[in-house]
Order: C-alpha cells, then structure tokens, then sequence
C-alpha cells in the first residue's frame, strides 16, 4: 500500500497491483539470495527490506523455499524469452546459434543478480534446489536443438541433443571464466564459444 494525497487535501491509500507487488518482492529476494545464499537468507530480512509484513510473504510464497523457487522460475521465463526473440529473425544456423549465445551472455550481463542467484544455490546440495536451477539448464538445452534442427537436418537426434548440453555446458563455463576475468564481454565471450562449438556442428550435419 502507498499513501497519496487526494483532492481534498486528505490522505488516502492506494492498492498496488498484485503482480507488482509480487515483482518487488522477487526482486529484494533475489538479491538477498545473491547476497547470503538460500541458507543464511531470513524471511525477516527480506520483509523488512520491502517494506512488508513477513505473514504477506507467506502468503504471496508459502516459505522461503517457495520465495526461492519463484525467483529461479521467474529468470527461467526471462532467459526463455530472450532466447527465443533473439532467434526469431535468425539468417541461417550459425547465426541462430549465435544470437542464441549472445542472449545468454547479454541476459548475465544486465541481470547480474539474478545470475550470482543461480550461480550460488547451483553449488548447494539441497535437492530441490538443484532440480530447480537444472530444468533451466534442460530448458535452455532443448531451445538449443530445437533451433539447429530446424537448421542443421542432416544432423540426427543424439547429435543435436549432445551437441546442446555441449553449448550450455559452454556457456556456463565461459560466463565463470568471463567473469573472473572481468574483462570479457558479452560480445567476445559469445564469439570464443562460437569458435570452438560451431566447427564441430557443421562437421556433425555435413556426415
């Protein structure tokens, strides 16, 4: 709720929407999440820092497991979105591939939380967490063949589904690197991983 000031100079109450209500809550939770990791998170921290009561946390989420869960599935959705409008004028295979990549390196780059987020509790040994972060790994796998097959028909379906966890795994990997590094960009890291996997796909479609 927000205080505003009405025509008669008095001051009323105005209801935020629940979705986004529901957005600022994800959002402070994530970085809360990026910050301590799932274990050391406190709901009270988290209320506090929206400007909420904890029960209305509750009630949005159910528990802090589910207020996790909701911030892995809503980068998800995100990450599947910004694959599939990066390819969706895509010039052949390769540069399917390539804006594919590029999404997921732009996506890292401009939502950093939510990266450090799934960075984090993909090292934890809570099952349900990692089952969590890993159906966004087979989310992204399956885009991944789905858009070289349509591409790359001379290639058969093991191919196409190795080849997939191949550039996710890739992607992975190079985004750690990149970041340590600190000086790679979104642009270089898509090329160096273009450049060790494409060559390999083409051999694979043209047997």
């Amino acid at each position: 709720m927000t205080t505003s000031v009405g025509p008669t100079g008095t001051s009323r109450r105005q209801r935020v929407p629940r979705e986004v209500r529901k957005a600022q809550m994800l959002d402070v939770a994530e970085q809360v999440f990026a910050e301590r990791g799932f274990a050391a998170a406190s709901m009270d921290d988290i209320a506090e820092r929206v400007g909420l009561s904890k029960p209305m946390l509750y009630e949005y989420f159910g528990s802090k497991e589910g207020l996790l869960v909701g911030c892995i599935n809503r980068a998800r959705t995100e990450l599947r979105q910004v694959t599939e409008h990066a390819v969706a004028e895509a010039d052949g295979a390769e540069d399917a591939l390539r804006r594919a990549v590029r999404a997921f390196f732009d996506y890292i780059e401009h939502r950093r939380v939510s990266w450090c987020m799934l960075r984090h509790e993909s090292a934890v040994t809570v099952p349900w967490a990692v089952d969590e972060i890993e159906g966004i790994r087979r989310q992204q796998t399956e885009l991944f063949a789905m858009l070289t097959a349509g591409y790359l028909p001379g290639a058969g379906p093991m191919d196409l589904e190795a080849a997939a966890e191949v550039v996710v795994g890739a992607c992975e990997r190079v985004a750690l690197w990149a970041e340590r590094r600190g000086d790679v960009s979104a642009a270089t890291a898509t090329e160096y991983v273009m450049r060790f996997v494409w060559s390999g796909l083409v051999s694979v479609a043209a047997r």
